[in-house]
């Protein structure tokens, strides 16, 4: 086969073409074949495979985000629980408006059996919060220095929440001590009172 030959081929009469001629003229037709298919068909698939790839990161990325929120939502459940656990036993502690003198005079007949004499009982006006009242109590009382640190003491282990504040100290006769504080009660506020609460504070953010 010489150049002569390719330079004298007839497209339309490959048949009678030398061998080595219609060998090259056919692989050039199965090359031209493969770069169409690869055109046509492989360049789509390719580009298919690599949106999916990045789609597979995508979804790779997403997932591990949302396990760690999943992680923490769990332990943000735990904690919840472990909230409202302990708002209900505060709960527990606060008396209703009923129990409220019952209260006022368990505080007293503690200071009564510390042997601490009451010159001063006045509770005062209340104080409405977001679901429970405050009643500050002023007291005046006298005794030894070990019975009023006693009756601080029971107050602390009352089973209804009681704290007590403003604290003054001053020597009385006979080596006794008086002591001037404000005892604050706290209650459970009834239905009407949190509906009156929050109709108070929808009014307030309205303005």
């Amino acid at each position: 086969m010489n150049l002569a030959d390719i330079n004298n081929l007839d497209l339309k009469d490959i048949t009678s073409a030398p061998a080595p001629v219609r060998a090259i003229v056919l692989a050039f037709l199965f090359l031209a074949i493969v770069a169409g298919g690869w055109y046509l068909v492989w360049s789509d698939a390719k580009m298919a495979l690599d949106a999916a790839r990045q789609e597979e990161q995508s979804l790779r990325a997403s997932f591990t985000v949302k396990k760690g929120e999943v992680y923490h939502y769990e332990a943000y459940q735990r904690r919840l629980v472990e909230v409202e656990q302990s708002l209900a036993a505060m709960l527990r502690q606060l008396p209703d408006r009923s129990q409220m003198d019952a209260l006022l005079a368990d505080i007293n007949q503690v200071g009564v059996g510390r042997g601490l004499e009451f010159n001063l009982f006045r509770p005062g006006g209340e104080t409405l919060a977001d679901f429970y009242a405050t009643l500050p109590v002023s007291i005046k009382v006298s005794g030894s220095y070990h019975d009023i640190g006693s009756f601080v003491s029971d107050l602390a282990r009352m089973p209804r929440i009681v704290t007590l504040h403003d604290v003054m100290l001053s020597p009385d006769k006979e080596s006794l001590l008086n002591m001037e504080a404000r005892v604050q009660t706290y209650r459970y506020l009834d239905e009407n009172e949190l509906a009156a609460v929050r109709r108070q504070k929808s009014a307030g953010g309205a303005k």
